[in-house]
């Protein structure tokens, strides 16, 4: 198929890699402008941009679709399909109506579930354990479309953000060329979603990584795994804030929320609101990722010493 392919990150690149290996013609590759990120604030170039170099594709990084000269060079290009996965920019509805067959989205969830921006972290902080990819007929709404291919898997219970993002990007490319291949074959059926189990998926707030003890210890543990590895669920001790990259819940040993009960080899524990929780992998501002034996090494953390929400 003649394919306009729009993504960003590496979520997008390894089904833009997935196309190419299949052997249908990328016409144009879309992905947003170079960012400057890092502490040199030097410019950053997509994972999509680097394989669209790498094959030698037709590269375009408009700051907006709404320009009518960028229609026209969509429109000209005679595409078949338009593939978005992770792009970043919106797509005005005259671009949806370009391409023969429209456009297709590679969503991370299964659809109506969290429509939106952090499906991945939404479905582990809300403690699920199923999600999924869904291949949807773009339209004019948010996540609303039509659902051309879904497949689920398991959230394991040691599965974090990192792990849930890496196992779907996978996936998700497996699914939009099964996708494609039913659309060429004309045996796709697409399935208007339906209203009940819909939830959306808003980006994470700062606040959210500052963890609160009076709650569960299984719901803390849900927002480490969520948060990993960016921005990190913390808690201030000491005067500072302590990173909490990895945990384990353990039946309740009294305390008071925050409160640590122990330090051993295993790690540090910690009283919440029902259980606790031993810190496994630990990090402070400026430092490395440590295993909570090592950190403890160069910290003196004793029972009583308290984890607070704030300095």
């Amino acid at each position: 198929m003649k394919i306009i392919f729009a993504g960003t990150p590496q979520f997008a690149a390894q089904s833009l890699e997935a196309l190419i290996t299949r052997g249908h013609e990328i016409s144009l590759v879309l992905t947003k402008p170079d960012r400057p990120a890092g502490r040199g604030m030097k410019l950053s170039v997509s994972a999509v941009k680097m394989l669209a170099q790498k094959y030698k594709i037709t590269l375009l990084q408009p700051h907006s679709l709404k320009q009518p000269e960028i229609q026209e060079q969509l429109n000209n290009i005679g595409a078949d399909i338009m593939v978005v996965a992770a792009y970043g920019l919106i797509l005005p509805e005259i671009i949806l109506n370009i391409p023969r067959f429209g456009c297709i989205n590679i969503h991370a969830s299964l659809l109506p579930r969290w429509r939106g921006a952090a499906p991945i972290q939404r479905a582990i902080l809300a403690g699920e354990q199923e999600t999924g990819i869904t291949i949807m007929q773009m339209d004019r709404g948010l996540d609303t479309g039509d659902i051309l291919f879904q497949q689920s898997i398991s959230i394991l219970n040691n599965d974090n953000t990192h792990t849930l993002f890496n196992k779907l990007t996978i996936l998700g490319a497996e699914c939009l060329i099964k996708t494609l291949d039913l659309i060429e074959s004309k045996k796709i059926t697409a399935i208007p979603q339906t209203n009940k189990g819909v939830s959306y998926a808003s980006k994470l707030e700062k606040k959210e990584a500052v963890i609160n003890w009076q709650l569960p210890a299984q719901e803390i543990n849900y927002a480490i795994r969520a948060l990993y590895p960016k921005p990190g669920a913390y808690s201030y001790i000491h005067g500072f804030p302590l990173k909490i990259l990895q945990s384990k819940i353990i039946p309740n040993k009294g305390g008071n929320p925050g409160e640590i009960l122990s330090v051993d080899t295993e790690g540090i524990i910690v009283a919440c609101g029902k259980d606790s929780l031993v810190l496994e992998i630990i990090q402070k501002p400026g430092g490395k990722k440590l295993k909570a034996s090592k950190f403890l090494a160069g910290h003196s953390f004793k029972p009583g010493d308290c984890f607070t929400s704030t300095e």
